[in-house]
């Protein structure tokens, strides 16, 4: 499976992972582990310059991301929940955004792009409460770009056994995840306070 996914990912090239990224930051789930990790593959292997992949799956995330909130802010909230279901979003998924989004929404905008799940909602909230353009873009492009760097990097530095890491734990690795990024949010917290 990991020869398929990365001959898959060097005949795609940067184009490939712009327009995948920008897929699994809409509302259609795909997972960016499987992506962005073989795209560092491929860039370790001389595919193209590592830095590039990284960009590339920004700027894909944000195309997303964009199409999300332009959602939210063309169609508004009775749209995405009568209409939510055909895109795998139900209401309580998309409550669950909304309510982080309204705790803080320059914090959740950009944590929201590191969270399984809430990283192809966070824009809709975004949107239908019209958070100004230039504030979602930067955030949302800073977040995902992160994001796209943790996962081609070690698809770059550890190469295939960890896209077969990933395929035994993607489970183990999305709870590690979150655990790490609460554990940040009430650091956070408390050195605010």
């Amino acid at each position: 499976m990991s020869q398929t996914i990365i001959a898959f990912f060097g005949d795609l090239g940067l184009w490939g992972i712009f327009l995948l990224m920008a897929v699994e930051s809409s509302l259609f789930p795909l997972p960016s582990e499987i992506v962005m990790i073989p795209a560092g593959i491929v860039a370790a292997k001389g595919g193209y310059p590592v830095w590039m992949a990284i960009l590339a799956g920004g700027f894909g995330s944000l195309l997303g991301a964009s199409v999300n909130y332009a959602i939210g802010k063309y169609l508004g909230k009775p749209f995405v929940l009568k209409y939510g279901k055909y895109f795998f979003l139900n209401r309580k998924k998309y409550e669950e955004a909304e309510t982080l989004f309204l705790k803080n929404a320059n914090l959740y905008t950009f944590l929201g792009r590191l969270l399984p799940v809430v990283r192809h909602l966070i824009s809709i909230p975004a949107g239908i409460f019209r958070m100004p353009l230039p504030y979602f873009a930067s955030i949302t492009f800073f977040g995902a770009t992160l994001w796209c760097s943790v996962l081609a990097l070690s698809g770059y530095y550890f190469g295939e056994p960890v896209i077969e890491l990933i395929e035994h734990y993607v489970f183990e690795f999305k709870i590690a995840t979150v655990i790490g990024l609460v554990a940040f949010a009430v650091w956070f917290f408390r050195k605010k306070r």
